[in-house]
This record gives C-alpha cells, structure tokens and sequence, in this order.
C-alpha cells in the first residue's frame, strides 16, 4: 500500500513490512525532598515498529439485523458501490461523515504555505470501510433487506439499490437468554440457539472460523450492537476469575449472552468490541483477554447527546463554572428506545450516561470538594412515532460569581443509528490497526504490543474500558488527542514538522509545547503509576506534579513512598492507554509528545 507521505528522518526507516519510527521521550520526575519541590529531566529511548501490510478485514456484529448492524452494513455497501439518491433536499451521495478515521483531519505540521492536515486515515496504513466484509448473528431471522425496511433509517430511494445485494444476507442464529433483556424483545427471538451454554459458545466459535474460511478474510473482529442487557452481579467463584468463567459455562450458571460472545470470540484470538453499557467485561473475560493476549474494548457507543456531555462539561469545569446540575432527557422510538423502556436494562444505560462527567470533576479541586459532584438525572422514554430520530434535552446549571447562577438548555435530534454506524466502522479499523502496533525499548529490545484493554477506542465509547486501578477519562478532546498522538509515533510524521521563527517550543522542538510531559513513577491515584503526555502541558510544575497536563497512560499500581515522583493522574486529563509488558512497579517512563495544535 503506497503511503501518502514519507517522514525523511533518519529516525523513520521504511521496509516492505514496516514502518521503524525511534523516538526519545523525554520526561521529569517530580517528587517532594525536605518539603523542597525537585524536578529532574529524564528521557528513554523508544522504538515503534507498525505493519504495512493491512489485512482483509472481516467484522462480525452481534446483532446484525437491527437499526445498527443494517445502517452500517447498507452504509459500507452505498459506498463502495458509489451510491447516489434523491431526497426532498436534492441528492445525497454515500459518505463516511461522522468518522473519525474517514471524516476528519489531523496537523501534520507547518509548509511554505501554513498548516498541511491530512486525513487521520492517512497517518498510517488503515483498513478501508469499503474493504470490509460483514458477517453476524441476530435473534431475528429476517434478511437485511427487510430488517433494513424494519428499521426505518434509510431513504427508500437508497433502499431500493440496496435490496438485491441486502437480501442475499441473513444473520446466524444467536444466543437468546430472555432474562437479560426486555420481555418485548421475545416476539422477535425466532432465531436462536438451542442447547447447553457450553455448546452454544462452541458454535459461535465455529460460525467465526466458517466466516473466516468461508469470505477469505484475514482477520475477524467481533463486534457486540446488539440490545442493552441488565448488569450481571461479580460473584467470587462464578465469574471473577478466567477459570471460574469457563467452569461457570460449563455448568450452564448465569452468564451474559454478551459476556458468552466475548468468551467465544477470545478463544478464537479475535478482538472483541462491546457497543452496550452492560457490564459484559466481568473480571475474568477481562483475565482470559489477557491471558490469551487478545484486545477488548468499549463499553458504549458514544454518538450523541454523551459526545456533546464530555465537551460541554469540560468547557464549563474548565472556564472556571461550578456545573451543580445536569438533566438529561432523551426519547426515541425504535428498538433500542423499547428495550430500554423495561427498567433493568435501562439501569444498565443510565450508569453509562451518568458517568461521563466524573473525570472532569475530579480534576478541579478548587471549585469541587472530594465528597462533591453535580446531581445528574438521565430519563429515557419510549415514543414509538419518533423511530431512530432520537430526541436529546439538556439543562446545565452552574454557580456562578458571588452567588449568580448560569443555565444553559440544548435540544439535539440525533440520527441515532447514523450517528453510531460510523463508530462502528472507527473501533474496528483503529482496533485492527493496533493489532499491527509494537514497541520496545533499549532496556528490553524485545517486541511486545500493548495490553488487552484497549483504553485508546476511550473516545468512541461513553463508559470507557480500562485496566483495574487505571483513571477513566471521559473528556472528549483529550481522549481525540490520545488517538492522534499514538498514532503519531509509529510513523513519526511530527519528527518532520518544522518549527516555524519564533514559535514556542518544548519536547523536540515541536511547536507550542510550554511546559514540562508528565512525570512517571509513583502516582497519588489508586493504583495509578507512569503516565504520557499526550497532550499541551501548559501550567508550570507545582508540588505534586504537572498542572494542567495531559496525563493518558498509566502502566500499572505500584508502591508508594515517600521518594515516588508524583503526577496529577486524572486530574490532568486525557485517556488512560496502558502499555502491555511494563512491569508493575516500573519507573520506566513511557512514549509520549507534547504538541499544541495552536501555537500562539
């Protein structure tokens, strides 16, 4: 695959396998001595190495046959056909708007004319949503033809193009445990698995290896669209650890049928993503990920009124307002909005839109009190009439100067499953891509990838999955800035970007960096220990860490004592993306760069 820039360093050396990308993070560790706040510079050297040759990638979606798995799949198909349709509006024509890979841009840095951005799709060698094949199981047996019709999200126009190539798909039966979602969901279940628990993870397992063989791909990812399930409780002895989890199929005991596809997918060494609140990840899916060495991720697809939550809140705590209340109220009529209507399963989606805002909390002592948060009230109600045009109202009310108060109210229309068919789409390729990610250092020269929880799809999902002790990060630009940034360092495409006359400058001379990254070692958070600039440190260093910086990557717990440099963990902000191999306790300091995308 041509690539659509070369970085001319002799740090960034290009084979036909790979692209080598040496770096040098350099750091400070903090740390406090007689009362005496030290600061000492650091740095270690770094090697990324990436896999140019990108698969044929098969995505296999949980839930195939609903408004999710039909949007995407009638999306990907309208795309590669190069569909065009007419509206009432004039005509429409496929596209990937609302993709973070396909849709938006990145600063790769500064030429004779001003700032050169490119695709982020372009930063290293992606996957092609055109280049994806679908496969997927559904409770449901319609075709994706009528299930397309079912859902009324498309045009009839569009639809109509897309019937002869939609119907000759139809999803394989699933695994239906009526206990777990809505009862209303039963008139739909005539598509299902039959038999002993064990034996029905056992053909899920054979439906990917058929799939796999069968379409000739490469790789397979699993993906979870499927319903909202209730929470499952953690029972020591039950699902806590791997070992328990597998005797716990075995015996046919209480397992999700989303934790159930998870088992089957992990098994057979395909990544699998959770789009759905429910707590799927028990502790030991979580084992048994990592002890195969296979990536999870999710929970959550964060499309709507939550995407806009994570950047509003972070506004208001960051421009000094003390947000005391925060409603939210949403209604929509299709299947999602019925399943929910039944209480445990929207239990399982208020925890996940709830919990959007504690990060951004927690980083400002000044104005919230350990104790201290905002009331967050979230209803959902079912409106058959609306269909997947979900409707979304906000009111923000923060305290304000001596006792004034400020209220702001938003109405969002949200295209629900327009919204998250694109996520859909950015999980599985940016999942796929850091299959083909490895690193190492001159202290263990030894290749390894990063660890199983993949925290970097944080931005693409409302409650993000993270590693036990590690900071969940929920603001919305901070979590983008971890993706963009990780995906720097492979390529190094900053190694190349000039600094323009005059600019401030900071690690390597990249532009705008005004402070100092993060400091590794030991971290004040539970179970917090390294971190990595992902972001602009603005803020001078003050005791206890750096102020104001962008702290994403923890490696793990560690001791701490006295003589531990210390950081701000979460309350610095960005996306927690632990590194597999660090070892706990580790002071090893972790790849990182500093870049302002506005200079001044």
């Amino acid at each position: 695959m041509a690539e659509p820039f070369l970085v001319e360093s002799p740090d960034v050396t290009y084979s036909k396998d790979f692209i080598e990308a040496k770096y040098t993070y350099s750091t400070v560790h903090v740390c406090k001595e007689n009362g005496v706040t030290k600061v000492r510079p650091c740095s270690t050297r770094f090697t990324f190495r990436t896999g140019r040759q990108v698969p044929r990638l098969g995505v296999m979606l949980v839930g195939w046959g609903g408004n999710n798995g039909t949007t995407v799949t009638a999306a990907v198909l309208a795309n590669r056909l190069g569909l065009s349709w007419m509206t009432k509006t004039g005509r429409k024509t496929a596209n990937y708007y609302g993709s973070l890979l396909q849709a938006s841009t990145v600063c790769l840095g500064t030429g004779p004319s001003g700032d050169v951005y490119v695709p982020f799709r372009d930063l290293l060698p992606m996957v092609h949503p055109n280049d994806i094949v679908f496969d997927g199981w559904d409770i449901s047996s319609l075709n994706l033809a009528e299930a397309m019709r079912r859902a009324e999200v498309l045009e009839w126009p569009l639809q109509e193009q897309l019937w002869p190539h939609m119907e000759k798909m139809k999803p394989r039966p699933s695994i239906y445990i009526p206990e777990f979602i809505a009862a209303n969901q039963e008139e739909r279940a005539d598509n299902v698995l039959r038999g002993p628990m064990a034996q029905q993870v056992e053909q899920i397992r054979r439906d990917i290896r058929d799939f796999k063989e069968s379409s000739g791909v490469d790789k397979v990812i699993v993906l979870w669209t499927a319903n909202t399930e209730r929470f499952c409780d953690i029972v020591p002895g039950l699902n806590d650890t791997a070992d328990n989890l597998l005797r716990a199929i075995e015996r046919g005991l209480e397992v999700s049928p989303s934790t159930l596809f998870a088992v089957a997918s992990i098994l057979e060494g395909c990544a699998y993503i959770n789009g759905s609140p429910q707590n799927t990840f028990v502790p030991g899916a979580v084992e048994l990920a990592a002890q195969r060495r296979v990536f999870i991720g999710g929970d959550d697809f964060k499309s709507g009124q939550t995407k806009l939550k994570s950047v509003l809140v972070d506004f208001l705590v960051g421009a000094g307002l003390k947000t005391k209340s925060i409603v939210s109220y949403n209604h929509l009529g299709n299947n999602d909005g019925k399943n929910l209507s039944a209480p445990q399963q929207f239990r399982s989606k208020e925890i996940s839109k709830s919990n959007v805002v504690d990060d951004t909390v927690q980083a400002n002592p000044v104005l919230y009190g350990p104790q201290d948060k905002p009331d967050h009230c979230v209803v959902i109600k079912y409106v058959p009439y609306v269909g997947d045009s979900k409707r979304a109202l906000d009111e923000y009310t923060s305290e304000i100067m001596m006792g004034g108060t400020n209220t702001i109210v938003i109405h969002n229309t949200c295209e629900d499953s327009l919204l998250a068919s694109p996520i859909i789409l950015d999980l599985a390729i940016l999942t796929e891509l850091c299959q083909r990610i490895s690193f190492c250092t001159e202290a263990d020269p030894e290749f390894q990838g990063f660890h199983s929880v993949l925290s970097i799809l944080a931005f693409l999902c409302k409650a993000p999955l993270v590693p036990e002790g590690s900071p969940v990060v929920n603001a919305l630009f901070r979590q983008r800035s971890c993706i963009e940034n990780i995906l720097r360092y492979p390529g190094a495409p900053s190694a190349a970007s000039p600094v323009p006359a005059g600019a401030p400058t900071g690690l390597q001379g990249v532009p705008g960096c005004q402070g100092v990254p993060v400091p590794t070692g030991g971290c004040p958070d539970p179970g917090g220990a390294g971190a990595q600039c992902l972001g602009c440190p603005v803020a001078p260093v003050g005791p206890g860490g750096t102020s104001g910086s962008r702290c994403v990557l923890v490696t793990g717990p560690v001791p701490r004592g006295p003589g531990d440099a210390q950081h701000q963990g979460p309350s610095s902000g960005g996306s927690p993306f632990p590194i597999h191999g660090v070892p706990k306790g580790s002071k090893v300091p972790v790849p990182g760069v500093s870049q302002h995308p506005a200079a001044p």
